[in-house]
């Protein structure tokens, strides 16, 4: 297994589609290239062009590719099937490991602060996808809640002292959350949508822990069921601490 050759990452959760090159984690990474745009719906037209004009800038081809990282989601289900249906057409096609990556993790990846963490994507629906996490001794984020979807008043309601806020739930919704929190929110506008680079980077970590996916069997993080499902069964709200 190529475990020094770069790894192919990308995310399609939202609007704004990103892919990247990388080596190495958030420590002591380097990023051979990307690109982003914002393909509106859906990525299906332009996804795959510019995984191979990447490549192609950087005189690579995915055989010379360790392993594909696809943002998992929460976020837009026709844009998280065209991610992952992609990733494992590629993994397939050159032998290569699939790692699934959250797209609320990729978000956290980016800040540092002492204080709780929480990420908020747009969910729709007057909701928003939201995650919890706290800044470990060694500078990683890590979760302390699972992945969840509620209204964002509902969410502010829940969080108990200082708080750092990122995600692009706050482009819709920063008068709900400082209504509720005030002074104890801290915003991060830079952590708006999930980052290729940052998905590359965690998914070198696991890839040295050897953490893959199936690429038969795996799926999406879609947090919420789709509409058809929700006119079906409600979805369960789970209580989490951090």
């Amino acid at each position: 297994m190529k475990s020094q050759a770069p790894i192919l990452a990308f995310d399609t959760a939202t609007s704004s589609c990103s892919v990247a090159v990388t080596t190495g984690d958030g420590f002591a990474g380097r990023v051979s290239g990307s690109v982003s745009f914002d393909s509106g719906v859906t990525h299906s037209r332009r996804l795959l062009g510019a995984i191979d004009w990447l490549l192609r800038s950087l005189d690579l081809s995915v055989t010379d590719i360790s392993a594909v990282a696809a943002g998992l989601g929460p976020g837009s289900f026709t844009g998280l099937r065209i991610g992952m249906a992609t990733a494992k057409g590629l993994c397939h096609g050159a032998s290569i490991p699939l790692i699934g990556i959250s797209s609320l993790d990729a978000i956290a990846a980016s800040i540092v602060s002492d204080k709780l963490i929480c990420v908020v994507m747009d969910a729709r629906k007057q909701e928003v996808y939201s995650c919890f996490y706290r800044m470990q001794a060694d500078l990683t984020v890590r979760r302390c809640s699972e992945p969840t979807v509620m209204s964002p008043g509902k969410l502010a309601r829940r969080i108990e002292g200082p708080v750092t806020m990122a995600g692009d739930g706050l482009d819709v919704y920063s008068d709900t959350f400082a209504a509720v929190l005030g002074d104890r929110m801290e915003r991060r506008t830079q952590s708006r949508r999930p980052d290729a680079v940052q998905i590359g980077y965690l998914a070198r970590t696991a890839f040295r822990d050897g953490r893959f996916l199936d690429i038969d069997r795996a799926k999406p993080e879609y947090i919420r069921s789709s509409d058809l499902q929700l006119s079906l069964v409600s979805p369960l709200d789970r209580e989490q601490t951090c």
